[in-house]
């Protein structure tokens, strides 16, 4: 009978450290998933910091597109009106006008001179050859002997 009641406690002893043990582990299991938590929630509001600094620096960089624009075209309006009211001179108009003529025949020439630009492939002499494109270009055929 004694020796069922050691028994008894022993089994109650290991039992009571095996719980204390598995205890321990699944706290650490758990305190490693808040901690893990913290992170994804730290990234995730780094993220969308990042995210608000790059929206706002396209919204700033369009912004200063839109006053460039805003600007050339009041320089080139600037530049045509004081053009127009400055340069009432005839001959300079028509010198201005041959220039542009002689611009657009230059370019007419160009285009007829024969050259043509170069290719991306090369020309094939006969229509049955394959082209540089075809995936057994200039593999030889293995011999039937082989």
């Amino acid at each position: 009978m004694t020796q069922l009641i050691l028994i008894a406690l022993a089994t109650l002893v290991i039992g009571l450290v095996v719980g204390v043990l598995v205890g321990r582990s699944g706290q650490s299991t758990s305190l490693r998933q808040r901690r893990l938590e913290q992170q994804i929630d730290e990234l995730r509001s780094e993220y969308t910091r990042y995210q608000a600094q790059v929206n706002e620096h396209f919204m700033e960089s369009a912004h200063l597109m839109r006053r460039l624009n805003d600007v050339y075209r009041d320089v080139s309006q600037h530049m045509a009106r004081g053009a127009n009211r400055l340069c009432h001179d005839e001959d300079w108009l028509d010198e201005l006008e041959k220039k542009d003529d002689t611009a657009r025949l230059g370019a007419a020439k160009s285009e007829d001179s024969g050259f043509e630009p170069p290719r991306d492939y090369a020309p094939k002499s006969d229509p049955k050859e394959k082209g540089t494109l075809a995936e057994d270009y200039g593999l030889r055929e293995k011999s039937q002997t082989e």
